[in-house]
């Protein structure tokens, strides 16, 4: 050890070290360039260069959504916590505390209420980081309690999806979610209220099974992936290679499972003018693209044909009734006498 190693080599290593976020510059997974997180930030998280939509915590999601960034929280219900004392690698309830000090959550849902361009809305938002966004009894009774929230208040009401699906540590009880959930999404349409479902990376399993695919608009953020079971699944079971971008928003678009694929930075927009739309209300301020325009009205059209068409198939027609006509009078024939023979109607002639 000398003066060189004790003094001039710690001196220089201060002065190149220096205390940076490790998350300060982010990789995009498409095309690898590295971007600055607070172009990211301002973009809602999206790749300006590439258009790639990256994960984007819940909370933020809604404070990007709502008027000024304002909306109030709806409370959480209070449920079993690890009803069924599971246990695997790791203990479920460990899970959960890792989960709820990651997110600040208290589970996978965060639900809420604001306005959107001054249309009042009830929302509910997965969130992914919480045990893959899966759904549990907590997850199942906030989204109904938001359900039954938007009929009481008669508000349009927008579910956020982002899920692996059910959740398997609460076995039976996570897939009762499953026809409880689609009984709240009944309740929202026997009151008239729209019910538009955006769809963002990933969307599978139960979820896509039940509310997911429930709603009066179908929107899907660019390239997510929506559907029940894996890829890898299907083709072993079918045991044929699926189509290339299977199972993506788009593919979903082109054969009709999504009416829209719609960029984040223009949810906001989009979905306040199909509310418009559907709720005839005058246009909002913030105008969409003439195309995206055009898109949104198309689809609330359709949506409109749809719902006359399924009210014509179940109006009962009546088939006219035909009455059989009356019988007509039969005319008496004249008795014939001892040794005669009575006329017969068109009878031939006698013989000359």
């Amino acid at each position: 050890m000398n003066w060189i190693t004790n003094y001039v080599r710690p001196k220089f290593d201060f002065l190149s070290r220096k205390d940076m976020p490790e998350n300060l510059w982010i990789k995009d997974p498409e095309t690898g360039e590295m971007v600055f997180h607070k172009d990211l930030e301002a973009n809602q998280w999206v790749v300006p260069a590439s258009g790639h939509h990256l994960y984007i915590p819940a909370k933020e999601r809604l404070g990007f959504f709502f008027d000024d960034g304002a909306f109030e929280e709806l409370p959480q219900p209070k449920v079993a916590v690890d009803p069924l004392k599971f246990k695997g690698e790791r203990k479920y309830t460990d899970k959960l505390k890792e989960s709820r000090n990651r997110t600040k959550m208290e589970d996978s849902i965060l639900a809420a209420f604001g306005k959107v361009h001054d249309i009042d809305i009830t929302c509910a938002v997965h969130e992914f980081k919480f045990m893959g966004g899966s759904l549990g009894m907590a997850a199942g009774e906030a989204i109904v309690g938001a359900m039954e929230r938007a009929v009481e208040h008669k508000t349009p009401f927008i579910m956020f999806t982002a899920s692996g699906g059910a959740r398997m540590q609460e076995g039976i009880l996570s897939l009762m979610q499953l026809p409880r959930t689609t009984i709240a999404v009944q309740m929202l349409k026997e009151a008239g209220l729209p019910y538009i479902v955006v769809m963002t990376n990933p969307t599978t399993g139960g979820v896509s099974a039940s509310y997911a695919m429930l709603g009066d608009i179908h929107i899907a953020e660019p390239g997510a992936l929506i559907g029940f079971a894996g890829q890898r699944v299907i083709e072993q079971i079918i045991r044929e290679k699926l189509p290339e971008g299977f199972q993506r928003a788009e593919y979903l678009q082109e054969h009709g499972m999504v009416d829209m694929v719609v960029p984040r930075t223009e949810l906001r927009s989009t979905i306040s003018s199909v509310l418009s739309m559907l709720l005839n209300l005058p246009k909002p301020q913030e105008e969409a693209s003439e195309t995206e325009a055009e898109t949104v009205e198309d689809v609330v059209v359709d949506e409109a044909a749809e719902m006359q068409a399924e009210a014509a198939e179940k109006t009962i027609v009546e088939e006219p009734k035909f009455e059989p006509k009356k019988a007509a009078k039969k005319i008496k024939e004249p008795k014939a006498e001892v040794g005669e023979i009575a006329p017969l109607d068109g009878a031939l002639p006698a013989s000359s």
